[in-house]
This record gives structure tokens, sequence and C-alpha cells, in this order.
């Protein structure tokens, strides 16, 4: 008897792979409206400034992808689960990679994003590209929205804040963590969105069973438009600690991001720490999650669990 074979669309949010490909990932990102000559270059040049312009976001990625259907037939032999890529801003975008799955005869599938916290501006929008695909092309999809209290994915990142803050000298308390994540136009508060609370909740769980007391939440990365963005930024955050709390040692712990993207490449680990060295801050950042052997079973984990509760509840 053959296994059943279900197909896993991994979603995520895309990079270019190089330099010339930034201005059509760009116009991508604004709705088709090509980014403006000195908008191109600042993104070129945040790029260029990662260790000589490498993008370690795509290859992370394709790693992840090829590492959670490794994981899924270690863990779950009884079916073939079968991975597919479906990227917001590049291709293969989110209907290529539901295109693929039915022209590769797959009939159901469990979509899940690279993202552990839900909100409607980010994983809900996923969703719906990959539903209405979906639905076009008569292919059955559930999905995973969150999982940002996974046991398995709390347990990678506790391991994470205690190795960061060994690299500070003195007392831990000293140390002002900061867990962060990329802020969202504000009127998501409006809506009663959830994205802020997991985000929060996430945070607690970590902090409680580290037993930390010094820690705090800040947003980072906001867009550059006009409507207002969830904050305070972490930059200003850190120039508040500095200046009237006098706090010199700071480690951020970027939750909401699960790879070394943009955001914390650049915003983290350039940005942040040229103002850290500006205030007399030691800044210190905890690694990204990427191909961490607890994440990859953690995706596995939660993308069985929705094809079964998917398969009880609409039995053949």
């Amino acid at each position: 008897m053959s296994k059943q074979r279900i197909g896993v669309l991994v979603m995520s949010y895309g990079t270019p792979e190089s330099l010339d490909q930034v201005e059509a990932y760009y116009t991508h990102i604004r709705r088709g409206h090509p980014p403006t000559a000195e908008q191109l270059h600042e993104l070129t040049s945040r790029y260029e400034a990662i260790v000589g312009g490498f993008f370690p976001l795509r290859e992370n990625t394709n790693k992840q992808v090829q590492i959670l259907e490794a994981t899924l037939h270690r863990e779950h032999p009884e079916v073939e689960f079968v991975c597919y890529q479906g990227l917001k801003h590049a291709q293969p975008y989110i209907e290529d990679g539901v295109e693929q799955m039915v022209k590769d005869g797959i009939q159901e599938a469990v979509g899940i994003v690279l993202a552990p916290h839900y909100s409607v501006m980010s994983v809900g929008g996923y969703v719906k590209r990959a539903q209405d695909k979906a639905d076009e092309l008569g292919l059955k999809i559930s999905f995973v929205l969150e999982y940002h209290l996974h046991e398995k994915l709390l347990d990678a990142l506790q391991t994470r804040v205690v190795n960061a803050l060994a690299k500070f000298d003195g007392n831990r308390d000293e140390v002002r963590v900061m867990f962060t994540a990329h802020s969202l136009p504000a009127k998501i508060l409006e809506m009663k969105d959830p994205y802020p609370d997991q985000l929060l909740a996430t945070s607690t769980a970590i902090a409680d069973r580290i037993g930390l007391t010094n820690w705090q939440f800040g947003w980072q990365s906001a867009g550059q438009t006009a409507t207002p963005w969830l904050g305070p930024d972490i930059l200003d955050v850190m120039q508040t600690v500095a200046n009237e709390e006098h706090v010199r040692k700071i480690l951020l712990c970027p939750i909401g991001f699960v790879s070394d993207h943009l955001e914390v490449l650049y915003d983290i680990d350039i940005e942040a720490q040229a103002l850290a060295k500006e205030l007399g801050i030691q800044l210190e950042r905890t690694e990204s999650l990427n191909t961490d052997p607890l994440y990859m079973e953690t995706l596995s984990d939660v993308v069985y669990k929705k094809w079964q509760e998917t398969k009880a509840a609409n039995p053949s």
C-alpha cells in the first residue's frame, strides 16, 4: 500500500538572490510601483553592507524547507510529506508553490509561514493568497496560523538567550534583555489583532523559564510610510535606557524573526551596533533559529498536528 502524499507549502517573505534583483523585489513590495533612485540606493546599500552583499536569507530558507521535509520523513514515516516553497515577494511566489503542488498530483496540503506569531497583516496575507490559488485549482489546504508557545520553540529560544547572556561579564541582572519583532502599522490595535499579545506571551514565557527580571519588549524595522507603526522602536529605547536609566549592557532577542534576515543582519548587527557604540553600550544579540533542530521539529509537529486535525474533521 502506497503512502499518502501530503503537500506542505512553506511560506516566507522572500529576498533577492543577487544585487541585480533588488529593484524588481522592491517594486513587488511596493505593489508594482518602482522605487525612486534614492530608495533603491538605500536598500541596495544595506544589502552591500552585509558581509559584502552576501544574501543568507534565501539560502537559509532553502535549507529550512529541505530540513523540514527530512524531519517530517523521520518523525512521520507513514506519510509522504512533500515540501514546496511559496514566497511573498520573490519567485517562486506563493501562487507558484500551490500550482506546482497541483501539477505534481498533490490533492491535500498544509500551509505554514516561517513566522511563529499571527497577524492578519502578516500571516493572514500569506494564507489568503495561498487559499485563493488553492480554491482556483481545487487543492484542499489547511493552515498552521501560529506556534508561538510551542515547547520546542521556547526551548530553542531559551537556550539562545542563556548563551548570549554568557557574553556579558558581571551580574546577569545588569543586562537589559530586549525582545524584538518587526513592527506593523498601528491600526492593527484597533482590529484587536493578536500579534502584540502573542509576542508578549513568547517573551514572558522565555523570561519566566530563565528567571529574567530585567527585560522589556521593543519594535524594530518599521516601514517608511505616512501611517504610524507600532512603537517604541528599539533604537529609541536604547537611547532612553542609556540616557535615563544608565543601562550599559543590552541583549537584543529578535524573537519575531526565525532566520538571518536583513532586519537582523543590518538593522541590529550594523545600525543598532553603531548606536550602541555612540552610547557606550555593550550590545549583543541572540543567534537566529535558522535550521536549529528544535525549530525544525516545532514546524514538523505543528504541520503534522494540523494535517491530523483536518483529517479527523473531514474523514473520507
